[in-house]
């Protein structure tokens, strides 16, 4: 995989404008200028771009929205499958006017595995797992967990179809393995040294009603030591349940992580395909229900790819004003960049986009890290 870092960036052509750079993807051949300001126009290319993507993974181009269809609520979509049609995320199918679930409260497609502390999460900075934070109810230790492990579960199906994916596998949804809630419950119950669990994928949203279920039965299993639950997703589920998917890592000493993708609507549809804007509701609602409840240690944290090109000052300014108004010691991680999925023409972001980027969180947040820092060094 690295030696795919070290490709040399392809240049490509915006279709509207005519600009040539390494900064225009291949696969959009639009320029983040025409996206925000032409976006009329620069639709259709989007759309299209998308459609094409999605059909290699034999997924719907676009959210089902057929009328007299079975309605799907679990994320932003809201889905609505006429005959034989397929959810978005692809785990759900009309067949005969029944809903047929590749997902249950019980059993759902992912994989497990024990992630040794402290990992490469983005909140590692700042959490018990890393830190020590919260010693002795929500940490083993008063440094960071050396020893203890996280449970790492990597939900398949998504409810975006990002174009930089780091996980694009979620998408097999056909091949998937599946899991009972039963299996993993067993697992951690018998490993002490499992001190947190990470919900990411894909995106936990389309398996919620599974995670929130096997979170409470572990947690209540395991209610005499220290278990954490963790959220890692795109935040655009439905907000029943991503309330109680935040009140459950309150309790435990957990966070959620929402990745920010971008701030202008216009740019979520061109690198995700669809709307983000559930995602900056439900954040709002998590900062107003739960933050204060813990300050000491944040329920609440956000992180932003910083896709070359496209992801740039402009949309970090808007995503960390955004944050600040609510609070501007909520922290925020800023992710280097690394060619993958579609996006595998571009380069990795740009020393000097970075450093745009993080003065500009800078000026509304008092708690700003940058991840992925070790891609620098290849640029």
């Amino acid at each position: 995989m690295i030696f795919s870092f070290l490709s040399r960036p392809k240049e490509a052509e915006c279709t509207i404008c005519g600009v040539k750079s390494v900064l225009v993807s291949e696969t959009l051949e639009l320029c983040v200028d025409c996206i925000r300001n032409k976006f009329d126009e620069a639709h259709k290319h989007i759309m299209k771009a998308h459609e094409k993507i999605r059909l290699e993974s034999g997924l719907p181009p676009f959210p089902p929205k057929s009328r007299g269809g079975i309605k799907c609520t679990y994320c932003s979509n809201k889905c609505v499958l006429g005959p034989g049609e397929i959810s978005y995320c692809g785990l759900r199918v009309n067949v005969n006017g029944k809903l047929k679930e590749n997902s249950s409260k019980d059993e759902a497609l992912l994989y497990a595995y024990k992630d040794p502390l402290p990992t490469n999460c983005c909140s590692t900075y700042f959490c018990p797992g890393g830190t020590g934070a919260g010693y002795p109810i929500y940490s083993v230790k008063k440094g960071p967990e050396y020893g203890s492990y996280n449970l790492a579960i990597f939900f398949y199906g998504c409810n975006f179809n990002c174009i930089f994916c780091q996980n694009s596998s979620h998408k097999e949804v056909g091949i998937a393995p599946k899991m009972s809630k039963n299996q993993l419950v067993e697992t951690i119950v018998k490993d002490e040294r499992i001190t947190c669990i990470c919900f990411f994928g894909g995106s936990p949203e389309p398996q919620l009603p599974f995670a929130l279920n096997f979170s409470q039965e572990v947690l209540e299993e395991c209610r005499s030591r220290v278990l954490r639950v963790c959220w890692e997703w795109n935040g655009c589920g439905n907000p029943k349940l991503v309330r109680k998917a935040a009140e459950l890592s309150l309790i435990s000493g957990g966070n959620v992580k929402f990745d920010l993708k971008t701030y202008s609507k216009e740019l979520s549809y061109g690198l995700s395909g669809v709307s983000n804007e559930q995602a900056y509701k439900n954040f709002q609602m998590i900062f107003d229900e739960f933050y204060e409840k813990r300050r000491d240690l944040p329920v609440l944290t956000a992180t932003t790819l910083l896709v070359p090109g496209y992801v740039d000052e402009r949309e970090v300014e808007g995503i960390a004003r955004f944050i600040s108004e609510l609070d501007e010691e909520i922290p925020y991680s800023l992710l280097v960049f690394h060619p993958d999925y579609k996006m595998r023409d571009m380069p990795i972001t740009p020393k000097k986009q970075v450093v745009k980027c993080y003065e500009e969180a800078k000026k509304h947040l008092k708690n700003v890290n940058i991840g992925n820092k070790h891609l620098l060094s290849l640029v």
